[in-house]
């Protein structure tokens, strides 16, 4: 429409009449003069309404979706920072009680054999001297610690002390090609030298070439003198296989260790040996025999009081 003089006066009009309009209705509130044709509008464009907002609203849903995802995704990694943080402890507490069960075993071994002991961590495995077997514990002279001391954990024997610092020691590992010690054998008091085979078996020379041995029997440490560098009575292992007895002085027999080298956690080191030779009294109790189940066959006589006659599956007599 082209800008004249009455389009102007039209416009005029027009605004003169919205705001009569308008204030007739606010003067008038529910009884307005104007309440009729509000509601036929909305008759007319409220299905036109609800169909833009149909149409509209899953648009805003997805703005505000976008608009609010930094805010989830926050959630979501507080979420996840808190299920790592809970399978974290639920690890940490698995750790912690295998290492109160460790504990629990080695002050039974050290209650048992009378043995005064400083608990110890393996910090470190392997090679101080050379290739030697080894572990590193978290004890050192300033705990009490000296070169020559007893090794054990829950299981029994895991070697000697060779090296001491003021707050480490180095453990010679009992299944090391250089460690050696005297071994009693329970029952019959034979005496012998175990010596380490790496992860095979220990190698047990027994002074009596013939000793009465047979798999399954069980040693203990003899002891040194003065206790150093072993005290009595640590359990070392159970006998796995004995070498025939060829007439000569000694005797050979392969033992399987109590302790499990590859996964010391908590270990002992016995700083005062017990008062007197604990014998066999640190040895696990023995596993109860498994009884072998007994048939019992019932013989039934015939009618005319003769055995019943041994017939094959078909029926025919044998």
């Amino acid at each position: 429409m082209r800008d004249t003089k009455e389009s102007r006066l039209l416009l005029v009009l027009l605004i003169a009449i919205a705001f009569a309009l308008i204030t007739v209705d606010i003067r008038g509130g529910r009884n307005s003069p104007v309440d009729g044709a509000r509601q036929a509008a909305a008759a007319a464009f409220g299905p036109i309404e609800n169909g833009m907002s149909t149409a509209v609203d899953p648009v805003g849903n997805a703005v505000s979706a976008v608009r609010n995802s930094g805010d989830r995704h926050d959630r979501l990694a507080v979420m996840e920072k808190e299920n790592a943080a809970l399978k974290a402890k639920l690890g940490s507490d698995d750790r912690t009680r295998s290492r109160l069960n460790q504990l629990d075993k080695m002050l039974k071994v050290a209650g048992q054999g009378q043995y005064g002991i400083k608990g110890a961590q393996v910090i470190a495995i392997g090679a101080a001297q050379g290739f030697s077997r080894t572990i590193t514990i978290d004890a050192g002279a300033d705990d009490g610690i000296k070169r020559d001391m007893t090794v054990l954990n829950g299981d029994g024997l895991v070697g000697r002390v060779t090296t001491v610092g003021p707050d480490t020691a180095t453990v010679l590992l009992a299944n090391d090609p250089d460690f050696t010690v005297g071994t009693r054998m329970e029952g019959n008091d034979e005496l012998g030298f175990a010596s380490g085979q790496g992860d095979r078996p220990l190698r047990v020379e027994l002074l009596n070439g013939k000793a009465e041995v047979k798999k399954g029997d069980r040693l203990v440490t003899f002891g040194s003198q003065a206790d150093k560098p072993f005290v009595p009575g640590v359990p070392v292992g159970v006998v796995s296989r004995v070498d025939p007895s060829g007439g000569g002085l000694t005797r050979t027999l392969y033992v399987t260790p109590y302790v499990g080298f590859s996964k010391l956690d908590i270990v002992g080191v016995v700083v005062a040996g017990p008062k007197k030779d604990p014998r066999d009294e640190v040895l696990p109790a023995k596993p109860k025999p498994v009884p072998t189940p007994t048939v019992t066959v019932t013989v039934t006589p015939s009618a005319d009081g003769s055995a019943p006659d041994d017939t094959d599956t078909d029926g025919q007599q044998q």
